[in-house]
C-alpha cells in the first residue's frame, strides 16, 4: 500500500495538525524578524551616527533606504508568489535579507550600511509579502484560521515594541552592530521550520501574469511615492520636489492600473479590489497604522526628549502594548470575531485607539507613568490586539487561493504605505507646531510637547475616519466552521507520513 493509500488514523491527525501549526511558528518567526527589524534600528540611529560620522540628513536614509525597497516591491512581490510558488519566494527572500542582515552588521562606512539596508529591503518584501497568503491557504476557515491569524496579527503588532526594547538594551550592553547579527539565528530556526514543514507549491505559472510593464509601473510608482513621503519633512510637503516627485508617482499608478484594466495577463487583476472587503479594509489598514506608527515613533521621542527616559525605559514603557496585543490577539480576538463578527469587532477596537490617543494628545511635560501613560499604553494593546487579526480576516476575506498571494501583498503594501505617510505627516506637523511655539517663547520642553500633542490628536482623527469607513464600508462576513471538513493538504503529507 502507498503512503497516499493508508487510512488517515487520529494519530496522523494529530501529526498533521502540529505540523500545521509548527510551520505557523516558523513563518511568524520571519515576520517577526521582518518587524523588529523596522523599529530597532530607530533605537540604535545615534549610536550608528556617532560611529559612522552621518549628518542628520544622511542618517535618514538608514531607514529609508529599506522603506523604499520594502513599500516599492512588497505588490510585486505578492504576486510574484503567486506565479512562481510562495514558499520559493519566501525562502529566496530569507536568504536576501539574512545575507544584507550580515553585511549591515559588519558595515565600516556609511555607503556600505545604506546599500545594504536597500538590499535588506528587498529581502524583507519578498519575504513578508506572501505570510499571509500562506498561512490564509494553511488555515482555510473558521475559528482555527482566526486563532491563526491572531497569532500572525500578534507577532505583525508588537513586534514594534518588542524592537525598541531589544534595541535598546543590544545598543547599549553591546554595540549598535548586534541590531542587525540578531536577525541570522531567528533565520535559521524560520528556514529549518519552513524547509522541514512546507513542500513547494508550483504556483499558477508566469504566464499567468507575467505582466512586466505592469511590474516596472507599479513598482516605479510605489518607490517613488515613498520616497517622496520620507523625504517631505526635509522639502516640505508644498515643494516642488514633494509635489514633482509624487505626481510623477500618481502618474504611474494611473497608467499602471489603465493597463490592468486591458491587460490579457495583470500584474494585479483588478478584481481584486472589487471583492467584498478588499478595498475598504486596505483603507482602513493606512488610516490605522498611520496613527499607531507616529505615535510610536513620537511617543518614543517624547519620553527621550521630555521625560528624559533612555533607550531600554522607552521599550520598557511600551512592554505593556506588546503584552496586551498578546493576550487579546492570540486569547481573545478569533472569540470576540467569531462571536459579534470581524467588522463589528474591528470598529469596537478602533474605538479603543481612537480613545487611547485621545489620551496621548493631552500628556503632560511633567507625566506620571502610571498615571497618565499606562492607560493609554493599555487601551492601544488591547485596541491593536482586537483590530489587527480582524482586519486581517476581512482584508483576506474576499481572495480567491489564486489571489491570495496578491491580496496577502497588498494587506502588506498599504501597512507599510501607511505607516511612511503617517509616520512623516505627523513628524513634520509636530515639528512645524514645535517651531512655532518655540517662536512664541516657550520653554523647549513645553513646545515639543505642544507638538507632540497635535501629532497625537491627528492620530487620533485618522482612526476616528477608520472606524466611519468600517461603519459604512464594511459588509459583515460570517465566521464559521466549513461545512466539510478539506482533505489535508499534500504540504502536510509527508510529516504525517
Amino acid at each position: 500500500m502507498n503512503d497516499s493509500d493508508r487510512p488517515i488514523t487520529s494519530q496522523t491527525e494529530a501529526r498533521i495538525e502540529r505540523a500545521r501549526w509548527l510551520a505557523l511558528v516558523g513563518l511568524c518567526a520571519g515576520m517577526l524578524m521582518i518587524i523588529l527589524d523596522q523599529t530597532i534600528v530607530n533605537v540604535a540611529l545615534p549610536s550608528i551616527q556617532r560611529d559612522l560620522h552621518f549628518t542628520q540628513a544622511n542618517l535618514a536614509w538608514v531607514v529609508n533606504a529599506y522603506l523604499i525597497a520594502f513599500g516599492g516591491l512588497l505588490l510585486l512581490a505578492g504576486r510574484v508568489g503567486d506565479l512562481v510558488g510562495r514558499k520559493r519566494v519566501f525562502m529566496i527572500g530569507l536568504t536576501v535579507f539574512t545575507v544584507a542582515s550580515v553585511v549591515c552588521g559588519l558595515s565600516d562606512s556609511q555607503g556600505m550600511l545604506i546599500g545594504a539596508r536597500f538590499i535588506q529591503g528587498i529581502g524583507g518584501a519578498l519575504t513578508s509579502s506572501v505570510i499571509l497568503g500562506m498561512i490564509v491557504t494553511m488555515f482555510p476557515g473558521g475559528e482555527e484560521r482566526g486563532r491563526a491569524i491572531g497569532i500572525y496579527s500578534f507577532v505583525a503588532a508588537a513586534g514594534a515594541s518588542l524592537g525598541l526594547l531589544l534595541g535598546g538594551v543590544l545598543t547599549q550592553a553591546i554595540n549598535w552592530h548586534w541590531i542587525f547579527f540578531v536577525n541570522v539565528p531567528i533565520a535559521v530556526l524560520t528556514a529549518t521550520l519552513v524547509v522541514r514543514l512546507l513542500e513547494r507549491d508550483e504556483g499558477l505559472g508566469l504566464r499567468h501574469g507575467a505582466d512586466v510593464p505592469g511590474a516596472v509601473l507599479v513598482t516605479g510608482a510605489l518607490m517613488l511615492g515613498v520616497y517622496a513621503v520620507v523625504e517631505a519633512s526635509r522639502y516640505h510637503w508644498g515643494s516642488a520636489h514633494t509635489l514633482g516627485v509624487g505626481g510623477v508617482a500618481l502618474a504611474l499608478l494611473v497608467a499602471f492600473l489603465a493597463r490592468q484594466a486591458y491587460a490579457r495577463q495583470p500584474l494585479m487583476p483588478l478584481r481584486i479590489l472589487r471583492a467584498p472587503n478588499v478595498a475598504a479594509a486596505n483603507l482602513i489598514q493606512v488610516l490605522m497604522v498611520a496613527g499607531l506608527l507616529g505615535m510610536f515613533f513620537l511617543g518614543a521621542l517624547y519620553m527621550q526628549q521630555v521625560l528624559h527616559y533612555d533607550a531600554v525605559e522607552v521599550g520598557l514603557a511600551f512592554l505593556p502594548v506588546a503584552l496586551s496585543i498578546a493576550v487579546f490577539s492570540v486569547r481573545f480576538s478569533a472569540v470576540l470575531t467569531a462571536r459579534f463578527g470581524p467588522r463589528s469587532a474591528l470598529t469596537g477596537a478602533l474605538l479603543l485607539i481612537a480613545v487611547g490617543l485621545g489620551l496621548f494628545s493631552r500628556v503632560p511635560v511633567d507625566a506620571n507613568y502610571v498615571t497618565s501613560l499606562l492607560p493609554v499604553m493599555l487601551l492601544l494593546g488591547v485596541g491593536a490586539g482586537i483590530a489587527f487579526p480582524a482586519l486581517m480576516t476581512l482584508a483576506m476575506s474576499g481572495a480567491t487561493p489564486q489571489d491570495s498571494g496578491l491580496a496577502s501583498g497588498l494587506v502588506n503594501t498599504t501597512q507599510q504605505v501607511g505607516g511612511a505617510i503617517g509616520l512623516a505627516l505627523l513628524a513634520s506637523l509636530s515639528t512645524t507646531r514645535t517651531n512655532h511655539l518655540l517662536g512664541l517663547g516657550d520653554a523647549t520642553s513645553v513646545a515639543r510637547v505642544g507638538g507632540y500633542h497635535l501629532a497625537f490628536a491627528i492620530a487620533a482623527g485618522l482612526v476616528v475616519v477608520g472606524i466611519v469607513v468600517a461603519a459604512t464600508g464594511l459588509r459583515p462576513v460570517a465566521v464559521v466552521e466549513p461545512a466539510v471538513e478539506a482533505e489535508p493538504p499534500e504540504v502536510w503529507q509527508a510529516e504525517a507520513a
